[in-house]
């Protein structure tokens, strides 16, 4: 993009950042939440929605300082700066062990325990920890030895996980978040107070100002199912006022002024609630023997609804086409609410509870509304199995590199 002036060029550019958008938005998250503690796992991914809200106010920021430049400086600079972080991030991963629990499901124990190790500041926790895994992963086993793309539907159990995680992601989509936030600026312009670019860099700010003040309270206070449900009911009101105030006085101070405030109280509501909390929760509920198949198939549901909304947002509110300005919260004020209404019904509350913990409800067949109050029991797998399962794989490791010192011998 930053060579080129060709229109292909810029969406072959657009296209590559796409792909590497939507990997890092579900493996990054998919290693937080199977290596992160379960007290820690909400706590974790909301730093992790705090740093990609710090970058998009950074990137904000650094247009704003630039758009006036004249020739392509104003463009490549903001361009170029997006090299830095990708850069020491990619030096920094040589330095992180895989996922335990990955792992662990690929039957390479003793690094899964050196992993645990290096993650759990506890050392005497690690065995503990490392034989629950191992249970959960032995019980899923016992029920599918096989696990592919097809798997995520083809059990009762395994669908409804799919489900649940798909719709968990999707309630961002659904709360109108591309019409508020990617068409910011546009509304702004539309309301005539101060400098619109500005406005929109402001409501940016506060996005990231709450996101941060939920990562500091997020592991001790509010549930999954309350949060996303307060957060999404403020989206849906938030978007009835501006639709309404704006369809009573369109094009007036008072009624510019009342978009801005209701924006800002918009983006509190999805940066300090919905956003965070749907990732989460469509992160937790998979199982994991296809935790990175489903959480890629909600990813990508989620981002293909994203794109849908902003996509067609032009056609609803653009005067050329249907005109419908602000007024286009009259179509996702009712779908916030319908989510509401979703989430208190079929999405289950899982706050604190380990992987291993959230796979033996399911099995239970637990309505969404019994997860809460459960108490776990534990996998039906005998200590002694876990310890025959583990001395297989470390005589199969001793085998191993006997075998290839032996053929080193050989060739000296």
């Amino acid at each position: 993009m930053m060579a080129t002036t060709n229109l292909s060029g810029i969406y072959a550019g657009r296209f590559l950042i796409g792909l590497a958008n939507g990997w890092y938005m579900t493996f990054a998250q998919l290693y937080i939440q199977e290596s992160a503690p379960a007290r820690y796992r909400g706590l974790m991914i909301s730093v992790f929605q705090s740093w990609t809200s710090v970058g998009t106010l950074i990137g904000t920021v650094v247009d704003n300082a630039t758009h006036a430049l004249d020739g392509k400086t104003s463009y490549l600079i903001p361009l170029g700066i997006i090299y830095i972080v990708p850069v020491l991030m990619s030096i920094g991963l040589f330095f992180i062990p895989e996922s335990p629990r990955w792992l662990v499901l690929v039957e390479k124990h003793s690094q899964a325990k050196e992993s645990l190790l290096w993650m759990r500041p506890n050392k005497s926790g690690v065995d503990a920890e490392l034989d629950d895994i191992q249970a959960a992963i032995l019980a899923e086993k016992e029920l599918a030895s096989s696990a592919s793309f097809i798997d995520i539907i083809k059990s009762p159990m395994d669908r409804r996980r799919t489900l649940l995680s798909v719709a968990a992601v999707s309630i961002q989509a659904a709360s109108g978040a591309m019409f508020m936030i990617a068409y910011g600026t546009y509304f702004f312009e539309m309301a005539h107070v101060g400098n619109a670019f500005q406005n929109s860099c402001i409501m940016t700010a506060v996005g990231v100002a709450v996101i941060i003040i939920n990562s500091c309270v997020i592991s001790k206070i509010g549930r999954r199912r309350v949060f996303l449900m307060i957060g999404m009911f403020i989206c849906g009101v938030s978007q009835f006022i501006v639709a309404a105030v704006y369809h009573v006085s369109p094009g007036t101070i008072r009624t510019g002024k009342v978009i801005i405030a209701m924006s800002v109280i918009y983006i509190c509501g999805y940066n300090g609630m919905v956003s965070t909390y749907a990732w989460l929760a469509g992160g937790e509920i998979p199982s994991q023997r296809l935790r990175s198949y489903t959480f890629g198939l909600a990813a990508a549901v989620g981002f293909a609804g994203a794109w849908l909304a902003t996509f067609t947002a032009p056609y609803f509110i653009n005067l050329d086409a249907l005109n419908w300005g602000p007024e286009y919260g009259w179509i996702w004020g009712p779908s916030c609410m319908i989510t509401v209404v979703w989430i208190y019904f079929f999405l289950p509350e899982i706050k604190n509870r380990t992987l291993e913990e959230v796979d033996e409800m399911f099995e239970a067949k637990l309505p969404a509304r019994k997860f809460r109050e459960y108490v776990c029991v534990g996998r039906h797998v005998s200590d002694e199995k876990i310890l025959s399962e583990r001395d297989n794989v470390e005589e199969k490791d001793r085998k191993d590199k006997k075998g290839v010192a032996e053929a080193i011998v050989h060739l000296e």
